[in-house]
């Protein structure tokens, strides 16, 4: 009995470490598949207590490799053999293993109901069941709740299932629970407490002496801080690795070895990623691992056009895949491979596509096999790109009929999506526009019906925001503003431009971060909003002004020529540039973006122009854009609207200006000295009644505290900072170090959930974008947007700061000015520095710019 007793403490161990994994590694996709499973009941089996311990064994260990049908099918034989014994505790353990098999199979109804019926049983039967036992229900109950959309109430059962754990003096399950609180308050936009709870368990972990609750525990904390794009993750993970060599814990290297491979690749790192999938397959103990981290080290080598590595590797994959029995992973693991094969150009110097194509076709029925119609709808959509690269289209279509038509029928809208687009491509190629429009149509649904979602998509068949998403919009705006559109086309068309936007940045803060948009051009009458569309074959521009039909024009350009047009610009910027180069190019983008519509007198009436901007487009100077004799912003206020997430704004004349003002002068953590920010502060406070933190006073915690207890409308940080398409380098900083933009988008949100103490201006007076990022101006967009200001102003690029502290002084002259817009003060400040000072150059004062309400 005593050895039974010891190998279901292995069980509730080992399930809470599995269990925590899943927990930190979701990632957002569809909620909500209800598939049939098997009835419990149906399974009349009498075995004695050591056969149902081996049931769950064997279902942990199924779990384990990926055979996630075959788990349910050992837990649920679990279930009904602990059930005829009689012994409640253990059913109800079994099924809430169950309910965490039955949830990566997308079960959602089934693993709802497996976990109410453990927790019930347990209420019911045995309230006083063992605290271990509790803790795993729990466990398993809030991962189920975090998955399916409700981290509020995921954060309320982990921590009593920590209780439970620590109760039972349980280490690893209770620094489990902790780290999956810190999950569920990044859902929950608590970024800030989140990477408190987190760094304290980072110095509880380092303290504790070499062991396996200490490597699982450091590598999941890793991955939790990945999550937020906390660059520490890197460190956590290598001491990670380094106490798993310490205790030659060798289970666990091929993970976390596979772990640090995946952080190097995010952080642009190929070769340090190269290097720890090499010895992620050489450390794996189980043919699984080693296959995944072959794979993933195939695919960076495709990513990164080093085909000369990886052709040695297909044949070997292609091996090692044909033997493997069929399981969830070995088959995503089969997608996966061919995927990669189809983003290679001549792909047949690397394995013939009859190799392929039998493959899928064995992927195909493995998956009817085992009923896992996910991975059949996804290997149907693969061999169809594949006949497709061949021409062969009605067996592409064919295929990708099937693909779609499974999609529909389990609710998967992460399938529908690429099905739809790939039946929508293949219809444009045979030139059949209406039924290519409907298919695209179709795929832009269920992309939109993703958003907010918290399950995971299968990360072995995950698809990229700009590989699969983003084409599938901008595709179907082409098809759309084909010809000359109609009205009902181009309101089509506009509302999927403002979508994408929508979809940029909750790809890039990696959540649903818009909740609701306002159509902006019923907020102000007298602003006409413009959005440019960047196709492959021509620069489209939409004109939307309140009352009024929509304009549309085009310029038949490729993608890139414009693209060179708008990088050759933004060198020419630079102030030792030849300013008639410059004046060239920039009278090039005005008679793209704005003369047409000027020719026809569009803006007869228009005050201000607001720019939905696309592409490259974002990193470029609205305001600087010249006609031949003035410049944009000498005839019309400009905004920029990124998303369209817009709060009814008060204007800041009708309530008085209240101002927390900080920044720093000094040189810090690398960076240069800002001289004239200390005179920026204090001719600030001077002119608007303001709280100061300068230098060694503006630290996160202080500035956090000021705009928690202040009534402060307008918040002016005078600092480093920079704008990157990547959350990780996105960030502005502070005395004490680097605030990430999801933690400072925290600082900065709604007081108390109380919109009318928002901030209605948050200015950033020293930022930057990241050199050589095409789509640097994201992170500006994605604060502006999830900080909560009504409005931003930000600088494109480092201005000297002399000319910025002057700007902005006389900004805040022209606000405290009765019936002033923001836009219009910013205008006026910046007309100023053109007319009456040595800054008349665009560098000095174009670089500011005006994100979201502009009134």
């Amino acid at each position: 009995m005593n050895f039974l007793i010891k190998q279901r403490r292995w069980l509730y161990i080992s399930l809470s470490i599995m269990s925590l994994c899943l927990a930190v590694t979701i990632t957002p996709a569809q909620a909500s598949r209800p598939v049939s499973t098997n009835s419990v009941a149906s399974l009349n089996l009498n075995v004695s207590a050591t056969e149902s311990t081996n049931w769950l064994e064997q279902g942990r260990q199924l779990y384990q490799s990926g055979s996630f049908a075959e788990a349910v099918n050992a837990w649920q034989r679990a279930v009904q053999s602990y059930r005829d014994q009689g012994d409640r505790p253990n059913e109800a353990l079994s099924l809430s293993y169950l309910s965490l098999a039955q949830q990566e199979l997308n079960q959602w109804e089934a693993a709802e109901k497996s976990i109410a019926q453990s927790v019930k049983i347990l209420q019911t039967a045995q309230p006083t069941a063992d605290a271990i036992v509790w803790a795993q229900i729990l466990n398993t109950q809030a991962n189920l709740q975090l998955r399916t959309g409700k981290p509020e109430t995921a954060l309320d059962i982990w921590q009593q299932a920590q209780k439970y754990y620590e109760q039972a003096g349980d280490k690893i399950g209770s620094l489990g629970s902790q780290i999956n609180q810190a999950q569920a308050l990044q859902s929950l936009g608590f970024y800030r407490r989140s990477k408190q709870q987190l760094e304290a368990l980072a110095q509880k972990l380092a303290a504790m002496p070499d062991s396996e609750i200490k490597v699982s525990g450091l590598r999941s904390l890793g991955l939790a801080l990945h999550a937020i794009g906390d660059r520490n993750s890197q460190s956590i993970l290598e001491q990670s690795l380094a106490a798993a060599n310490q205790i030659a814990a060798k289970t666990q290297l091929s993970s976390i070895l596979a772990s640090l491979g995946k952080v190097a690749s995010d952080f642009q790192d190929p070769e340090a990623a190269l290097n720890y999938l090499e010895d992620a397959e050489t450390a794996a103990t189980n043919p699984n691992e080693a296959l995944q981290a072959r794979l993933a080290r195939f695919k960076l080598l495709v990513d990164y056009d080093k085909l000369e590595y990886a052709i040695p590797l297909a044949p070997q994959l292609r091996q090692q895949l044909a033997e493997l029995p069929p399981s969830h992973s070995s088959l995503g693991a089969a997608i996966n491979f061919v995927a990669t094969m189809n983003r290679v150009e001549n792909s047949e110097r690397i394995l013939p596509s009859q190799e392929l194509a039998q493959l899928l076709a064995d992927t195909v029925k493995s998956a009817q096999k085992i009923q896992d119609s996910s991975a059949q709808a996804y290997a149907l959509h693969e061999w169809a790109e594949l006949y497709s690269r061949q021409k062969q289209w009605s067996q592409a279509q064919e295929l990708a009929d099937k693909s779609l038509k499974i999609a529909r029928e389990i609710q998967a809208d992460d399938l529908i999506a690429q099905s739809a687009w790939q039946v929508g491509k293949l219809y444009k190629k045979q030139g059949s526009r209406p039924q290519a429009i409907t298919a695209y149509t179709e795929a832009v649904k269920s992309l939109k019906a993703l958003r907010g979602d918290m399950v995971a998509v299968n990360p072995d068949v995950q698809f990229s925001f700009r590989e699969s998403v983003e084409p599938v919009y901008r595709e179907l705006v082409s098809l759309l503003l084909d010809g000359q559109p109609s009205q009902s086309a181009l309101t089509q068309a506009r509302e999927l431009i403002e979508s994408l936007q929508v979809a940029e940045l909750d790809n890039f803060f990696r959540e649903a971060c818009l909740d609701k948009a306002q159509q902006i051009d019923k907020v102000d009458p007298t602003a006409t909003v413009v959005y440019p569309i960047i196709l492959s074959d021509r620069l489209g521009i939409i004109f939307s002004q309140a009352g009024k039909p929509l304009r549309y024009y085009a310029t038949p350009k490729s993608q890139a020529e414009i693209d060179e047009t708008l990088d050759k610009f933004l060198v020419a910027l630079n102030p030792v540039s030849d300013s008639n180069e410059r004046e060239k190019l920039s009278q090039q983008i005005y008679d793209w973006l704005i003369r047409p519509a000027e020719a026809e007198q569009a803006f007869k009436d228009t005050k201000t122009l607001v720019f939905v901007l696309d592409g490259r487009l974002r990193n470029i100077p609205m305001a600087a854009l010249y006609d031949g004799k003035q410049y944009l912003i000498e005839k019309y206020a400009v905004a920029l609207s990124p998303g369209l997430q817009l709060m009814a704004a008060q204007s800041l004349q009708q309530s008085r200006i209240d101002a927390i003002v900080g920044g720093i002068s000094e040189s810090r953590s690398g960076f240069s000295a800002l001289p004239a920010v200390e005179s920026e502060v204090k001719q600030i406070s001077q002119k608007v009644p303001s709280s100061t933190l300068l230098n060694q006073q503006f630290t996160s915690e202080a500035l956090a505290d000021y705009v928690k207890s202040s009534k402060a409308n307008v918040v002016h940080l005078a600092t480093h900072g920079q704008f990157s398409s990547r959350l990780e380098d996105t960030f502005l900083l502070t005395w004490d170090g680097e605030v990430n933009v999801k933690e400072l988008s925290e600082l900065l949100k709604n007081r108390s959930g109380n919109s009318t103490k928002a901030i209605e201006l948050l200015v950033l007076s020293a930022c930057d974008t990241a050199s050589g990022d095409d789509r640097a101006a994201l992170g500006l967009a994605g604060l502006a947007v999830k900080s909560g200001a009504r409005s931003t102003i930000a600088t494109l690029w480092p201005v000297k700061d002399k000319a910025a502290q002057m700007l902005m002084t006389r900004f805040y002259d022209q606000l405290k000015q009765p019936k002033i817009t923001k836009a219009e003060a910013l205008r006026q400040a910046q007309i100023n520095l053109i007319r009456q000072t040595d800054f008349r150059d665009p560098f000095f004062w174009s670089a500011f710019v005006l994100v979201g309400n502009w009134s």
